[in-house]
């Protein structure tokens, strides 16, 4: 990107005006503008990259023209701003004109004295992306993980950045050597001993409810990692960026293993992120109806039905075989208008049609499995044949 700016000039002779004259016919170009003195990379928004760099101009007492001009490069031309920085009160941005058919703005600044002064544009630029990774590490026990984020920096703008300052909107920031079509991984954000819980998943629409009825007798139950994006948890100071992370353990032998691969979507502050790492068939859930019948009947007047609703029970026998207590989290889905009657756990409405349990279970005994049971008998309203 080349960027240009002029000065106003005062007319000396005949000679110089017909010159000057002349050169009107296009834009004037007399004094290049100096390398950028610091350039900004801000990666905070998903959609797009903004670009802030700091420019220093030698600004004459008057009005000085300073030419923006970028070629082979996509800038939103909405985007284009000047801030001036060192004299706010005695440098003012008068106006802005757009010549016709070029990549190019000028910009009409009025000094009241001679100034060496610095400015700051910002512009939004195009073909500059990136990929935010974690890398989690849990312990033997399973109880905390070290976790890493890193940044996967492409430029295809056509633009080079000499030591750029690239900020993410959490992490530490970083100064690189950002050339076009060059491709940068780098640590943004390491946190050691981030506690999380593992924590099993039964979801009523899409894992078998019964067992026993399904050819191999016995169905995985997902397991994942919760993390707690809160200060308790050592973060909570930001939003977490959706990425791809990957999953290890210790071994106990100084070395670990892969446990898999999942993709986190955007974590707010207080909210969890959880981490998906397989299939367990240590926890079993064998969910049943135990009936339906129709209640609350209405008729029209040829005696037909019109409305009814249904007395529902769900009953669901929960199993642990661990050595270690768990944490089993179960969503019920009832679809359409519905009112609970009878619950015998406590639940909280995710919306108006999906319910969250969060159980905890007890590790298994010598005699066997650790069992709890839950009954939800609700109506769900006013059907129609």
């Amino acid at each position: 990107m080349k960027i240009n700016f002029t000065h106003r000039v005062t007319l000396l002779s005949l000679g110089l005006a017909l010159c000057l004259t002349t050169a009107l016919q296009a834009r004037i170009k007399l004094v290049a503008l100096p390398e950028r003195a610091a350039t900004i990379v801000r990666l905070d928004n998903p959609s797009a990259t903004l670009i802030e760099e700091e420019r220093v101009l030698t600004l004459q007492r008057g009005v000085n023209k300073v030419d923006f001009s970028w070629k082979g490069v996509s800038v939103d031309v909405d985007s284009i701003r000047m801030l001036v920085i060192s004299h706010p009160k005695e440098v003012t941005l008068l106006n802005v004109s757009y010549p016709p058919n070029e990549a190019a703005l000028v910009w009409e600044i009025a000094s009241e004295k001679d100034y060496v002064e610095t400015v700051r544009i910002s512009y939004l630029l195009s073909n500059i992306d990136k990929l935010i990774t974690y890398k989690a590490v849990a312990d033997k026990d399973e109880t905390q993980v070290d976790l890493k984020s890193y940044i996967i920096l492409r430029n295809f703008s056509g633009e080079d950045f000499d030591k750029a300052k690239v900020l993410l909107d959490y992490g530490s920031s970083f100064e690189r050597d950002i050339k076009h079509e060059e491709t940068k991984q780098l640590l943004f954000l390491k946190k050691e001993g981030v506690p999380i819980t593992k924590v099993w998943k039964f979801d009523s629409r899409t894992t078998p409810w019964d067992p026993e009825k399904m050819p191999d007798k016995n169905i995985g139950i997902p397991v994942s990692y919760r993390i707690k994006n809160t200060k308790e948890a050592k973060l909570g100071e930001f939003a977490l960026w959706g990425g791809k992370a990957r999953l290890f353990q210790d071994d106990g032998s100084d070395s670990t293993i892969f446990l898999g691969e999942d993709n986190s979507a955007m974590v707010p502050v207080g909210e969890k992120m959880e981490l998906y790492i397989g299939d367990s068939r240590d926890i079993v859930v064998t969910q049943r109806k135990m009936r339906e019948p129709q209640v609350n009947i209405k008729k029209n007047n040829s005696d037909g039905v019109v409305l009814f609703d249904k007395d529902v029970l769900i009953t669901a026998k929960i199993e642990n075989f661990k050595d270690k207590p768990a944490t089993l989290t179960m969503i019920q889905y009832i679809p359409g208008e519905w009112e609970m009657e009878k619950c015998n756990m406590k639940y909280e409405k995710k919306n108006a049609n999906i319910l969250q349990f969060e159980i905890e279970l007890p590790k298994r005994s010598e005699e066997g499995p650790a069992v709890k049971n839950l009954e939800m008998n609700y109506l769900l309203k006013n059907l129609r044949k």
